[in-house]
């Protein structure tokens, strides 16, 4: 798997370290169902009342605010749970590194950048255990729960736990090597290599591997393909190859020794 990066130049930690008299929690995300925002409505009250010295700021919108707001209003959390509503993306790190440890409640996830910002401002993450999350920091680095409000609180319970031990510049200089965008060109490009090189299949080899896939989806995979084929088949009819300029190859920039823009200026030159 090819990651995401960040760009740790933007997502910097406080030249001031903040103190731990007093713990805020940041949630940045859109607050919809699949987010989780439902979890938070629960968790957030519990931790209030467990940790006395924990502040929440959150930052988002959408058709979960209400219940937010009204959880707010239910439980006296005013002065404890500051609604931010959108924040532009350019107002994110301001925001970010106003916090201790960042909040993700999201119910399915593929591979969360808001994660990888947060770390990079040096906060400490709690998360749930969904997607590609797990594989996102390393175990040091976040503190995973099940997507239910009492392992959510059990998991913020253990953050404030390790959090006097978390130190941002550190973190941040972590994650300036393992998600800088020359080391995620350098494995696209990898991946684009191998793919090249490998040799072309024609429809009937690739057929038989899609009817593995199983009983239903095989057959619906191969006739998929078949209809692919014919639609292609008509446009190369209508407009056949070689009448289409083809883009002229300039080879491979050999990324691996020299940085990303040490190629571009070199392309320029």
């Amino acid at each position: 798997m090819v990651p995401n990066a960040v760009d740790t130049a933007m997502f910097t930690p406080s030249s001031n370290r903040l103190s731990c008299d007093e713990i805020i929690i940041v949630v940045i995300s859109r607050l919809v169902y699949r987010k989780g925002a439902d979890l938070l409505v629960e968790v957030i009250p519990e931790v209030c009342r467990l940790f006395p010295k924990v502040r929440f700021i959150v930052g988002g919108d959408g058709p979960k605010r209400v219940r937010l707001e009204e959880m707010r209003e239910k439980f006296s959390l005013q002065d404890r749970v500051e609604m931010l509503g959108a924040v532009p993306h350019a107002q994110v790190r301001s925001v970010l590194i106003s916090g201790h440890i960042f909040l993700n409640s999201s119910l399915t996830e593929a591979f969360c950048i808001a994660i990888l910002e947060a770390a990079s401002c040096g906060l400490l993450t709690v998360s749930t255990r969904v997607g590609g999350v797990p594989e996102v920091l390393p175990d040091d680095m976040i503190v995973l729960a099940e997507p239910d409000p009492e392992d959510m609180v059990r998991a913020v319970r253990q953050a404030i736990d390790i959090l006097p031990g978390i130190d941002p510049q550190i973190m941040h200089r972590r994650m300036k090597k393992l998600y800088s965008w020359d080391d995620v060109a350098k494995r696209t490009e990898i991946v684009y290599d191998r793919a090249m090189q490998s040799s072309n299949t024609n429809l009937l080899d690739r057929l038989p591997r899609y009817l593995t896939c199983g009983a239903w989806a095989g057959k619906l995979f191969c006739l998929v393909m078949i209809i692919n084929y014919l639609v292609w088949c008509l446009l190369e009819f209508l407009q056949p190859a070689e009448g289409i300029e083809e883009v002229p190859d300039i080879g491979p920039l050999h990324i691996h020794s020299d940085s990303v823009d040490d190629q571009c200026e070199a392309q320029r030159n």
